[in-house]
């Protein structure tokens, strides 16, 4: 399993504008995609001093998984242009991790 992690800040005003925008449209544009081996994505948010910190986790089954979604260069951020203009500062590049251990209690 590979986790794809990627970091997005917005000045408190836009944060709402911004959740609004990827769950409304980001989100459901990816699901839509029905891309084999992508399991799910979470939405984090952390309100800091002047900034809401905004954090997607993407899971995949595999690296061929990510890059059926991105492409060659399966690290480039995916940060369409609606979600662009209400954020202040991004990753240009997403994180990618192999998960070593994944426990429900």
């Amino acid at each position: 399993m590979i986790t794809r992690i990627w970091h997005g800040y917005t000045t408190p005003e836009n944060a709402d504008a911004y959740q609004a925008v990827v769950t409304g449209e980001v989100i459901p544009g990816i699901i839509a995609m029905n891309i084999p081996g992508f399991e799910r994505i979470e939405l984090m948010r952390r309100d800091l001093q002047g900034e809401v910190e905004f954090i997607t986790i993407m899971w995949f089954t595999s690296l061929d998984a990510v890059r059926a979604f991105m492409g060659a260069d399966y690290a480039q951020a995916h940060v369409p242009a609606a979600a662009q203009a209400v954020l202040s500062r991004f990753d240009d590049r997403s994180q990618h991790y192999e998960v070593q251990l994944s426990q429900d209690v």
